[in-house]
């Protein structure tokens, strides 16, 4: 039987990842994907795809190369029957920081400046003492630290778990009114109607209405959670 735990999370840093670019503005969207939670949460374990001290721990602080590795990184939470969903905001403010930057010339002809033009661009980052909720689906017990780090400031965030009672399987057509992954979901359930969160590397979907089965508890209504959830990837 599945084990549910419910994981409440509050930023102690402001929080930047670029979602989208608008010209000059990096936005972060008020949502955190469940590929950034895993390894956030330390559940992407490198021992069990990693021959050498140096490999298993090189993508936490240092990557040679600019390529994702999430089917190799996650496959083994798969085998492991471990599922992480992306956190939504309970409640959040925005910061917005601007950056510039002068265009140093070495070793040119030293010629008169006719005007000074700055590089410059605007960060929106989640300022401190916003609030996420997310899911965390175990077939057996789990522990989660208390501290996480998330996005490219490694921003600092408080993690409080609450382990729910253990929960129902029913089957129909239900809401979900938390996010989801869609490649994650879509295999196993059919979706019907949804909203849609784009950001990188995979958009996500919320409000989603889906025929299938799901777990339900007795004590919390409205929460909803679909089963057999599981990471897949794009061809």
């Amino acid at each position: 039987m599945a084990i549910v735990y419910r994981c409440h999370l509050e930023l102690h840093d402001s929080v930047y990842y670029a979602t989208r670019e608008i010209g000059r503005l990096y936005e972060t969207e008020p949502v955190i994907h469940n590929y950034a939670l895993c390894y956030a949460l330390g559940l992407v374990d490198s021992e069990l795809y990693s021959t050498t001290v140096a490999e298993e721990h090189s993508y936490r602080y240092f990557c040679p190369e600019q390529v994702p590795k999430y089917e190799e990184h996650l496959t083994p939470l798969n085998q492991q029957s471990i599922y992480v969903t992306p956190a939504r905001s309970i409640s959040h403010a925005a910061i917005l920081n601007t950056w510039k930057y002068a265009n140093n010339n070495y070793h040119v002809e030293m010629e008169k400046t006719q005007k000074n033009i700055p590089s410059f661009g605007r960060a929106k980052e989640i300022a401190p003492e916003s609030q996420f909720e997310f899911f965390v689906i175990s077939q057996k017990e789990i522990k989660l630290p208390k501290w996480i780090r998330l996005g490219k400031w490694m921003s600092k965030a408080e993690l409080t778990v609450q382990q729910l009672p253990k929960p129902k399987t029913a089957e129909g057509v239900f809401t979900c009114v938390y996010l989801l992954n869609p490649l994650d979901v879509m295999f196993t359930n059919q979706v019907i109607s949804y909203d849609v969160v784009n950001m990188p590397p995979v958009s996500l979907i919320q409000n989603v209405q889906i025929q299938g089965q799901y777990y339900q508890f007795e004590d919390i209504k409205d929460l909803k959670i679909p089963v057999r959830m599981e990471y897949r990837f794009k061809d």
